[in-house]
């Protein structure tokens, strides 16, 4: 997992690297989303590289809420730490920080194999203009996060620690994690290019299962038979996969989802709809598996079809 998990940037100009994990309590549904971002601007613009980051904290039977931390000024990492910025931290097995009145100290461990969402050399020689990788797709957290006066236990949480690596984010895009049960899990990056030429096809779809201990399907190249229809509330994936009918089904419900503003290096702005309290719905031939209230997911959209957000890109 260590070359995974270990900085990709090199001072380049730029690229975006991140590294975030997503947990939920499967006893009460609460959840929180803490990620740690590295920008690196293009050579035109007149900003230096910075890092900054937020945690989002979903409540149960609660609206959620979000708090930024940076940015900050940032060089290439040469020590133990993924990347630290203002009081936030991130290394293999502990995430540590602290913004506004949140505080969180977990740590995670996972002794399955890294998820290779999008085909590993893809990932090693920087084929495509970004590209994901599950660290920890089993991964079970523990520790504390103090909200205000109030200190909730993690004990237990189950959840994924993924990184990304790339030029900026997509055109449009839609993730998904989903715990099914029993070590089974379901990643799912599509997304849609900004290149010109490419912004205006269909969403690419990279799917992965884990299932009864097996990666699936055999080939981490792209699910071209899957269909994507993205929306801020629902969306879904259709169609085959190795011969095989899959539907993927997202419910996203207003009331559990935080609108966040991103900046890519070029200066590009996307808005990006997530919730860590998704419904999920998969089917593959005639197994089903419903993950509800407890599904990681989100959708990146651009211009007049993104939502408002009071949420501000950092400065």
């Amino acid at each position: 997992m260590q070359s995974a998990a270990a900085p990709r940037w090199r001072g380049q100009a730029g690229r975006l690297e991140v590294w975030y994990a997503t947990l939920s309590d499967p006893v009460t549904r609460a959840a929180l989303w803490v990620h740690y971002e590295m920008v690196s601007p293009t050579s035109t613009s007149a900003r230096d590289p910075y890092a900054h980051g937020w945690v989002s904290w979903f409540p149960a039977g609660g609206l959620p809420q979000t708090e930024r931390f940076g940015p900050e000024p940032v060089a290439p990492d040469t020590g133990p730490d993924w990347l630290t910025v203002a009081e936030a931290r991130m290394t293999s097995e502990v995430l540590t920080g602290r913004a506004g009145p949140m505080a969180w100290n977990l740590s995670w461990k996972d002794s399955g194999a890294p998820l290779w969402t999008f085909p590993r050399s893809v990932w090693e020689r920087e084929l495509l203009p970004g590209a994901q990788v599950v660290l920890a797709p089993t991964a079970q957290f523990t520790g504390s996060l103090g909200v205000g006066d109030i200190t909730h236990r993690v004990d237990g949480w189950r959840g994924a620690v993924s990184h990304i690596y790339g030029h900026g984010n997509a055109s449009r895009w839609g993730w998904i994690h989903a715990d099914l049960g029993d070590g089974d899990v379901l990643e799912v990056v599509t997304a849609v290019s900004r290149k010109a030429g490419l912004r205006r096809l269909s969403p690419l779809a990279f799917v992965r299962f884990r299932i009864d201990g097996k990666d699936w399907p055999a080939s981490t190249l792209p699910s071209v038979r899957m269909r994507t229809t993205l929306g801020l509330r629902h969306w879904q994936l259709k169609g085959r996969i190795g011969g095989r009918q899959v539907l993927i089904r997202v419910d996203q419900p207003a009331e559990r989802c935080v609108s966040l503003g991103y900046t890519d290096p070029d200066g590009a702005t996307a808005v990006c709809t997530n919730t860590e309290q998704a419904d999920i719905y998969v089917e593959i031939d005639d197994r089903h598996w419903s993950v509800i209230g407890t599904g990681h997911a989100e959708v990146g959209l651009r211009g007049d079809s993104a939502p408002n957000t009071t949420e501000k890109t950092p400065s």
